[in-house]
């Protein structure tokens, strides 16, 4: 027996989608609509560093707006700007990103994916278990004190350079040049690769 929708007041579930909400739909789908390629560097020297490191990864994915499309080898790095042995050493990785969020909504998810990991910002150079940094974001050059593009300090850091050069080896610095010149100008003292260890693209 068939149901006729045509007698007394309409039923809206067999009424068809208006185009302005498929369209609205369609804008918040990050798979649909001129994402970004941004790059991410990621940092830890408390608790389990590698487990930290995956847990940003999959934090990240499980962002709207953004997808993970590369990630680096894992590289360990003595602290910066502290005093030797006073710290752990850091697990460094490099994260490429496909995203439709602005840098600011980046930089306010890397934040919020920091003190999901307990990170304590009371002490410059200080330890930490999470610090996600916003490297690049296409080709924006900004110095906005909020978020300066590109990373005020990554054209010098071996750290960030090294892993970003191997899961991207002809990537280029907004207003600085080409990854690979930069890494050849600074010293990879004190930052080694560890091969032991691997970081998963999440799935």
């Amino acid at each position: 027996m068939s149901t006729s929708f045509t007698e007394g007041p309409s039923d809206p579930t067999v009424q068809p989608v208006p185009a302005s909400v498929i369209e609205q739909v369609d804008a918040a789908d990050a798979t649909l609509s001129n994402p970004k390629r941004a790059v991410i560097a990621l940092g830890a020297n408390l608790g389990n560093r590698l487990e930290t490191l995956q847990g940003a990864i999959d934090a990240l994915e499980d962002t709207p707006g953004v997808r993970v499309k590369g990630v680096s080898p894992v590289y360990e790095t003595e602290p910066w700007g502290v005093a030797p042995d006073s710290q752990p050493s850091y697990f460094n990785a490099v994260v490429i990103l496909k995203t439709t969020l602005p840098p600011s909504s980046l930089l306010e998810r890397a934040h919020a994916v920091e003190e999901a990991f307990h990170r304590v910002r009371d002490e410059r150079w200080g330890p930490r278990t999470l610090d996600v940094d916003i490297v690049a974001y296409a080709d924006v050059v900004s110095d906005d004190p909020q978020l300066t593009l590109p990373h005020p300090r990554a054209h010098e850091r071996a750290f960030v350079l090294a892993p970003w050069h191997d899961v991207e080896p002809d990537a280029q610095l907004p207003g600085h040049g080409p990854v690979a010149a930069l890494l050849d100008s600074v010293t990879l003292d004190g930052v080694a690769t560890r091969a032991d260890l691997e970081l998963r693209l999440p799935e």
